[in-house]
């Protein structure tokens, strides 16, 4: 199997089984007769149908004995290490650059854990909770309301984080384009007068908005709160500057000077 994600829609079927127990020979021809538990749910239908291709090209032979072999490692036998080297292989490309870089971010563990888990896709918005199955009311965004809310919509496309955005390259002084692609949004978020280590420092101002941002949006949801762009950035720009007061190298700046010369403060840090 290419993907690790075959494995959470094998939990789908009824048990660990035998070749022979799922499928059979129709004269010299062998036809795979797979049977599940349960009604798969529409992000597994994908997998299940790239599976099917998989084991489509598996070579069947009549009359042998079932046997585990795996095929990761050289023996053919399960080990933790040769798993480990399968994951990593899986994780491998510019994907594994953004993560590398995104490790390297100056902001508090708790940003850097959220921002990771917005890049890697993996946090529950409504349109996620819904394809695995859980009831909702609806799988619109909860700060707009006008689409389904997906990661990038929450995140870049929805207007009001959108907004949120264009409030912070207007507190920082410049004028840009935003991609869409969250992953391409965060590579891109440098300032070409700052150095290797202060854009960092910027990115970590990229990871304390996406915090922000969620923690806004469970306010909305949860709390009865209203959106309000400002706050989320006023927000993001404590969180970065704590970060920079407890942890800079002889940063003596106040959060007044942060928040009116960004650029000072940033440039400044060594």
């Amino acid at each position: 199997m290419k993907s690790i994600n075959y494995l959470k829609l094998l939990k789908a079927t009824k048990y660990v089984v035998r070749v022979e127990e799922v499928g059979g020979w129709e004269g010299s021809v062998w036809r795979w007769a797979l049977t599940w538990r349960r009604e798969r749910f529409e992000w597994e239908k994908k997998l299940e149908s790239e599976l099917g291709h998989q084991i489509a090209n598996a070579h069947v032979i009549r009359d042998a004995y079932d046997v585990r072999v795996w095929k990761s490692g050289e023996s053919g036998c399960y080990t933790v290490r040769s798993a480990y080297e399968c994951l990593v292989e899986l994780g491998s490309g510019s994907q594994e650059e953004v993560f590398k870089l995104l490790w390297k971010v100056k902001a508090f563990p708790s940003v850097l854990i959220t921002a990771w888990r917005v890049l890697w896709g993996r946090i529950p918005t409504r349109l996620a909770l819904s394809r695995r199955g859980v009831q909702m009311n609806s799988s619109e965004c909860v700060m707009c309301g006008a689409v389904d809310e997906s990661n990038q919509h929450l995140f870049i496309e929805c207007k009001h984080a959108w907004r949120v955005w264009s409030l912070c390259f207007k507190w920082i002084g410049i004028v840009c384009a935003q991609h869409n692609d969250i992953k391409a949004h965060f590579e891109s978020f440098n300032l070409c007068q700052a150095n290797l280590k202060q854009n960092l420092i910027w990115k970590g101002v990229w990871a304390a908005i996406v915090r922000c941002l969620w923690d806004h949006r469970n306010s909305v949801m949860f709390q009865q709160g209203v959106v309000d762009e400002e706050e989320v950035l006023q927000k993001a720009q404590i969180k970065s500057w704590l970060w920079l007061k407890h942890k800079g190298n002889n940063f003596s700046y106040s959060l007044t000077d942060w928040v009116l010369n960004p650029i000072i403060c940033l440039t400044s840090y060594k």
